[in-house]
């Protein structure tokens, strides 16, 4: 640990009231225990309440950071002041440089945080927060037992059951004499939840307790309760906990929830459920604080200091995953110099440098600019021979499209087409959408649907969305149209290509009525994103009236606390030269404080601005 915190950022110089606390969590994120002012706070004079040194805020509160037990969110702590976020190295994008993508619908509405979480990020939260839950629950599964599911005549029952109750299927099963064994019922379950038939899964379970044919096992509530809180929510998960038996009310049922509260973005409700396993004397994991740098990686990354002290405080050794979180971290701050530490005090850890570090390395350095640097790791990746290094191919073929090299993406591409897998056909089609070459991502696209019975939803969307950056709407109507005679699923991200669609054919109108009628008929949350990408038209015609009523949109889903549609919503009321009452107050009700960018805008459209001239005009 001690290593890795040189490694990220050397000290040139601690303070003497810093010297009991480790470099890490010092070095990893400087603003956690030096001055916000820009040089040194000796602090022998008065700071202002904002100064954000160690000996200030243990002067403020009275207590010292390593005696300090319990993570919690401040409310309003968080300003949105670029001046401050900047200090670390590790705050967000500045929000006009934030580019929403595919999300995850869930709302962020109720966190004390100002940045905008992109959607891409939302999603990855989610996916990376129930991905390692899910592994955990299953640890203790033979390969064998996952074997017997597939040709398993109770999961073909419950398969074949309707979705809307699997009780009059499994009634009329045993019925006929069959029986279901202690033994038959986590394989079965892990077949449902792996596939993603969380409602079926829980219903399995629920007829099992009614019908009382096995005794449940801690993993049998750590798994009911992950697929309540996937099925109907927090709220209902927290309650199924309180009838959990005292002997099941384990580190795996509460690590779960935490798993959960994550995914959600639910900060204050995630530090409340890590605090009440500290409460209950469980042992500080390495799971269990992943999942906090996972939340705060996103949502406030001042907090990773706090996480990284207390790993060291309770010698928590950090596993791949955290290498992973720091890793990216770094690099999304722009700190190429800190990711590249990291990497190395990761391999003198012992620790493998995997195919989605290098992959995420490349990234950085693409982003960054640095081309030269995202080669020799696409180099290093891909090997002497691509043909013996399979699992390369879906990350290279993403990698050498950003580079814009159409001759290696071709030459992967060759290596997979005889036996393409899922996976790299997605990955393939995103490739040739990014490299303008829709003749090939079609065909790759045909490709699968020839040799695959049934294409989920994902492969559509992903063709979708090389239509709308092409702006090819008549295609993109057409292709939806097939998805849905295919049988598959119209959810939030096929709304969300489908807008893009067409906006980027000028019919903003038509977007925003179809995104309209998917919320009052298919009872569809759309994505942030959906309405934001609906919203910038609107705010640069200077269309007030129908801004205002995608911010309303936003709100009545779910979506506020975020940064980026008030500065949208602002540039409306800009371009059309109309001033903005009451803004400020609407903003501070949400808990919104203006960054540099929002706060130039709203001196543009105050409306109790004097200019020079103003005196002599009146």
């Amino acid at each position: 640990m001690w290593a890795l915190r040189r490694a990220i950022n050397p000290a040139k110089r601690i303070h003497a009231y810093s010297r009991g606390i480790s470099h890490y969590a010092n070095t990893f994120l400087n603003s956690s225990f030096n001055c916000s002012h820009v040089g040194d706070c000796d602090c022998r004079r008065d700071c202002s309440s904002s100064c954000r040194c160690l000996r200030c805020s243990q002067k403020r509160s009275g207590k010292s950071l390593m005696g300090i037990r319990n993570l919690s969110s401040v409310v309003g702590e968080k300003t949105g002041n670029g001046e401050e976020d900047s200090i670390d190295g590790f705050s967000e994008l500045e929000d006009e440089k934030i580019v929403s993508t595919e999300a995850f619908e869930h709302s962020a509405s109720d966190l004390e945080v100002s940045e905008v979480l992109s959607d891409e990020e939302s999603l990855q939260v989610h996916e990376d927060a129930l991905e390692i839950s899910d592994a955990e629950i299953e640890k203790d599964v033979e390969k064998s037992s996952l074997k017997k599911t597939a040709v398993s005549p109770l999961v073909r029952v419950i398969m074949d059951a309707p979705r809307t109750s699997i009780k009059g299927a499994l009634d009329q099963w045993i019925s006929k004499g069959n029986s279901i064994e202690q033994a038959d019922v986590f394989p079965t379950i892990l077949f449902l939840r792996r596939r993603r038939f969380y409602l079926k899964a829980l219903q399995f379970y629920e007829w099992l307790e009614v019908n009382k044919l096995i005794e449940f096992g801690e993993s049998d509530y750590a798994s009911r309760l992950d697929l309540t809180a996937k099925v109907h929510g927090l709220p209902r998960a927290e309650k199924f906990i309180e009838k959990v038996p005292e002997a099941f009310k384990t580190e795996l049922l509460y690590r779960t929830l935490l798993a959960n509260c994550v995914a959600s973005l639910k900060v204050n409700k995630a530090e409340e459920v890590f605090n009440k396993m500290r409460d209950l004397d469980f042992t500080v994991s390495a799971f269990a604080c992943n999942q906090l740098l996972l939340l705060y990686k996103r949502l406030d990354r001042k907090k990773i200091a706090d996480v990284l002290l207390m790993m060291e405080k309770e010698n928590v050794k950090p596993s791949v995953f955290t290498y992973k979180l720091l890793i990216d971290t770094k690099g999304s701050g722009k700190d190429i110099e800190g990711m590249e530490k990291i990497v190395e005090t990761m391999k003198n850890d012992g620790l493998e440098v995997d195919l989605t570090i290098q992959a995420m390395v490349a990234k950085h350095y693409l982003l960054s600019g640095q081309k030269e640097k995202a080669t020799e790791i696409l180099n290093a990746m891909e090997g002497e021979n691509i043909e013996g290094n399979r699992a390369a191919c879906q990350p290279l073929l993403s990698l050498y499209a950003s580079l814009g090299r159409d001759d290696d993406v071709e030459r992967i591409w060759k290596v997979c087409e005889t036996s393409p897998r899922f996976e790299e056909c997605l990955a393939a089609i995103e490739a040739f959408g990014k490299l303008g070459c829709v003749d090939k991502a079609e065909a790759v696209f045909e490709k699968m649907h020839g040799k695959f019975e049934k294409l989920s939803s994902k492969y559509y969307n992903a063709l979708l969305k090389v239509y709308a950056e092409q702006n090819l709407l008549v295609k993109g109507k057409e292709l939806a149209k097939r998805m849905a005679d295919s049988g598959c699923g119209i959810g939030p991200l096929t709304w969300d290509a489908l807008v893009r669609l067409y906006v980027r054919a000028g019919e903003v109108e038509k977007a925003d009525s179809m995104l309209q009628k998917a919320v009052q008929q298919k009872n569809v949350k759309p994505l942030y994103s959906s309405y934001m990408a609906i919203m910038e038209v609107y705010a640069k015609r200077g269309d007030v009236h129908n801004a205002e009523k995608m911010f309303l949109r936003l709100r009545q889903s779910g979506y506020s606390g975020r940064m980026k549609q008030y500065q949208v919503l602002l540039q409306a009321y800009a371009k059309a030269n109309m001033p903005a009452y009451g803004f400020r107050e609407r903003m501070k009700a949400d808990k919104i404080f203006p960054n540099k960018v929002v706060a130039a805008q709203l001196v543009t459209v105050d409306a109790f601005r004097k200019t020079g001239i103003s005196d002599f005009l009146d």
